[in-house]
């Protein structure tokens, strides 16, 4: 199934400009995750306490984009600049998880009748970066299988915010919307567990 990750190099290859300046101006990849979950946090607070005027929901898009753009960053200037550390790793998927519940769990204050099903969303979405992680230790390749990754997600949220923003009756198909995307959650877990199942003999060429 197709995912957002797939234009990941893409994108990176946009930002090589802003990652060389980041660098010159001694940004480090562990500034860039930090900056990332504190970001996530004030959004989320933002949203969760003005929850009754959707507008304040064009944040998220915004911020989802603004976040992705920091994720790659990061990344890249680790691998690229010989700045990875075992400190940033740990930051960085930590980073992720943190980031995500603190951008979607806000979101069950602006739709009360989807909360069962955000809090599934919210829950499933660490569970999918877990199953991730589970298979770098396993068989030391980290798994970004979909079809509901860590960007998928992203783009989802930040569509579904940007459209209640500007039309909150769709507020009243959240309950579909993310039930749908907590289902695909699980497929994208099973995914990533049995990429991590598969013996090491089977996966060369």
């Amino acid at each position: 199934m197709p995912s957002v990750y797939d234009l990941k190099s893409r994108f990176q290859g946009l930002l090589g400009p802003l990652m060389r300046l980041l660098v010159a101006l001694r940004v480090t990849p562990n500034g860039l995750t930090l900056a990332a979950l504190l970001g996530s946090a004030a959004v989320g607070v933002a949203v969760l306490l003005a929850y009754e005027e959707r507008r304040w929901l064009l944040l998220l898009p915004v911020w989802l984009f603004i976040r992705m753009a920091l994720n790659a960053l990061d990344g890249m200037m680790a691998r690229e600049c010989a700045m990875a550390t075992p400190l940033g790793a740990v930051l960085n998927e930590v980073g992720d998880v943190l980031s995500d519940l603190v951008l979607y769990l806000p979101l069950c204050a602006a739709a009360p009748r989807a909360l069962i099903v955000i809090l599934a969303f919210s829950l499933l979405a660490a569970l999918t970066e877990f199953c991730g992680v589970l298979a770098q230790a396993l068989r030391g390749m980290r798994r970004y299988d979909g079809p509901k990754g860590k960007s998928d997600r992203a783009f989802l949220v930040g569509l579904a915010a940007l459209v209640a923003a500007l039309a909150p009756s769709t507020l009243a198909y959240w309950p579909w919307i993310f039930g749908a995307a907590s289902l695909l959650e699980v497929w994208t877990c099973g995914n990533r567990l049995r990429g991590a199942l598969i013996p090491l003999e089977e996966k060369m060429p």
